[in-house]
């Protein structure tokens, strides 16, 4: 803990000095002023707006594409051919910039719901790969004594392929939450949905408002930091209770 916290001090003081030696406030201000913009737009209720739209919708565009990835992974282990048949969508969705994505769905559906479709995209190839990675590298030996006992396949999903997937998910889980607030946060500045982070992100960009500016960005970044502990949360448990 209080390494942590020596850290955290650390790199604030680092902040403050950089703030100290550029000296100036459109490009740059130090920590202080930052945290006085975010208790100032905290009560506003434009603010507490932006947070709740862009949490429902980058929260719901996570879940859509952890569930699809995780889903489709575990089908395309089953099924090669669905492994085969989903390859070339999988590879355009990964080298898709955020951008392409972002500029279809615009097209497409509007700025409504934005961020969650974009979100799903992003999320579902991460999971996917994982998944489908973890799984083909289950232990073989296990898999052998499934079939020498002929356990049913929900069972083998319990007892062997989940606890070999555990530290593959983990992982996958925590590089999706964060990359789901990156690009959903980005498709709110570009496609401005009104009632979200990326919005309010924007609007203090053009008024050279470089406090709020940061202070949104670090709103931004503890809602992907507590949604990411909160997601590996169960996972961990289930670890601990094992071990």
């Amino acid at each position: 803990m209080l390494k942590r916290l020596g850290i955290a001090l650390f790199w604030l003081a680092a902040w403050q000095a950089l703030t100290l030696l550029v000296h100036n406030p459109v490009l740059l201000v130090g920590p202080w002023e930052t945290l006085l913009a975010l208790i100032q737009m905290l009560p506003t209720a434009e603010f507490r707006r932006g947070v709740g739209g862009s949490l429902l919708h980058i929260l719901g565009g996570f879940l859509l594409g952890a569930a699809l990835g995780f889903g489709l992974g575990l089908l395309s282990y089953a099924r090669p051919f669905l492994r085969d048949l989903l390859s070339p969508v999988i590879g355009v969705m990964k080298a898709v910039p955020v951008v392409s994505f972002v500029v279809l769905v615009l097209i497409w559906a509007g700025s409504r719901g934005l961020s969650l479709y974009v979100t799903a995209a992003v999320v579902l190839p991460i999971l996917y790969l994982n998944t489908l990675e973890g799984l083909r590298g289950t232990d073989p030996r296990l898999l052998e004594l499934a079939e020498v006992y002929r356990m049913k396949y929900p069972a083998r999903l319990r007892g062997i392929y989940l606890p070999q997937l555990r530290p593959q998910l983990l992982g996958a889980l925590e590089l999706a939450v964060g990359m789901a607030w990156k690009s959903g946060v980005a498709a709110e500045v570009i496609g401005q949905p009104v009632g979200s982070l990326g919005n309010s992100l924007y609007r203090a960009k053009i008024y050279l408002e470089t406090d709020k500016v940061l202070a949104i960005s670090a709103v931004t970044a503890l809602l992907s930091w507590g949604l990411g502990r909160l997601a590996l949360l169960p996972m961990k448990k289930r670890g601990g209770e094992k071990s």
